[in-house]
């Protein structure tokens, strides 16, 4: 039987909550990724919840907007455009 964790963020999220997405690098590094109504999206370590690990406004919100990650990418959509945010890789 495996070892059950339990993590809570100090962050609330007041009128609608949120919609949350996960991603991981197979069964290491996973985040928990959400976008408040304050159109923030929120990046979180899913281990230690209280670990923010980053967050970016993305321009105007559209309710229960799902973060969706492929591709090492994660893709937010918005009343008009669709937001990406990622790694630049430059050089070869």
């Amino acid at each position: 039987m495996g070892i059950i964790l339990v993590s809570q963020s100090v962050d609330t999220f007041p009128n609608l909550g949120t919609v949350r997405s996960i991603s991981a690098n197979g069964s290491t590094n996973a985040s928990v990724w959400t976008v408040d109504s304050t159109a923030q999206l929120h990046a979180y370590d899913a281990v230690n919840l209280r670990n923010e690990l980053c967050h970016s406004g993305i321009g105007s919100y559209v309710k229960f907007s799902t973060p969706t990650i492929a591709n090492g990418k994660v893709y937010v959509g918005t009343t008009n455009s669709l937001v990406v945010f990622g790694l630049n890789r430059t050089g070869g």
